[in-house]
């Protein structure tokens, strides 16, 4: 997990725990032989897709703390 600051539309421990089995379910089930292994945590790029939606900011102006907005938008796409 990343060392940020907490923002308020970050999920909470009990939140994470309901939703982190399928979303692991689903990284694996997409991820191929080929594919190369999975730098960024599934938590934080949940999280700053929660802050787009609640903020209503395009996402190109992600904060700098959070990982690259093109990550972010492909996870967001999927």
């Amino acid at each position: 997990m990343s060392s940020r600051r907490a923002y308020r539309s970050d999920l909470t421990d009990a939140r994470w725990a309901l939703i982190e089995p399928t979303l692991t379910a689903w990284r694996a089930v997409r991820r191929g032989p080929e594919t190369a292994a999975r730098v960024h945590h599934l938590r934080e790029i949940v999280n700053a897709i929660l802050y787009v939606c609640r903020t209503g900011i395009g996402w190109e102006y992600l904060p700098h703390d959070f990982l690259p907005y093109e990550t972010v938008y492909d996870y967001y796409a999927k």
